[in-house]
């Protein structure tokens, strides 16, 4: 193999869940894609590198500040709704449901590795509920040890200073099968169970 297919390849590897073979794919397809398509990826990962930045409302990625979410006067600012990551925004976004405004807290406590309240964008969201009229702050952070303990330190402080504080509920996915479904998720789906 050349020196440059090479170092392609071992370039696509590092990315996120893309192992030798994908990363081959990738290389073999931009060695045979025309020189436009090139330019294109080659541009768009120079403009997302030069142009993205964190909202200073939300901190979520944007390349407008504030970004579109925060400066939507048809979004309800006294809904807020907080994240892990701008992939999760994404996500909630996605099922058009939720019309409030975001925070992304860009991690969750972890002592384990280090990550306290000081390492994640907490005090921000304290900042922002001290400074606005808030009818709810909504946690949709993710159902992991560490998705938890951060929701319930979070809830903690929230609740302290008065602010109504929801968590999304979990459970049985739409089209999943409770054979397949692991202890804790069928125990959420239960306690998180409403009337028919």
């Amino acid at each position: 193999m050349s020196g440059p297919l090479e170092t392609l390849i071992k370039a696509l590897k590092r990315l996120p869940g893309v192992g030798e073979k994908t990363a081959a794919r990738y290389a073999y397809y931009i060695l045979n894609a025309n020189r436009d398509e090139v330019q294109d990826l080659v541009s768009s990962i120079r403009k997302v590198r030069e142009k993205l930045r964190l909202c200073s409302t939300c901190f979520n990625l944007t390349d407008v500040d504030p970004c579109t979410i925060c400066s939507d006067p048809r979004r309800d600012a006294g809904r807020i709704c907080v994240v892990e990551s701008p992939l999760d925004l994404m996500a909630v976004e996605k099922a058009s449901h939720f019309k409030g405004v975001y925070h992304v807290l860009h991690g969750v406590l972890s002592p384990l590795d280090a990550i306290g309240p000081d390492e994640i964008r907490l005090r921000d969201l304290i900042d922002r509920v001290e400074k606005g009229e808030l009818s709810e702050v909504i946690l949709a952070l993710n159902p992991t040890v560490e998705g938890e303990a951060t929701a319930a330190y979070i809830g903690d402080r929230l609740k302290k200073m008065g602010i109504s504080v929801s968590r999304i509920a979990y459970g049985i996915p739409v089209g999943g099968s409770l054979e397949y479904a692991d202890p804790l998720t069928l125990t959420r789906a239960l306690q998180n169970r409403r009337d028919f």
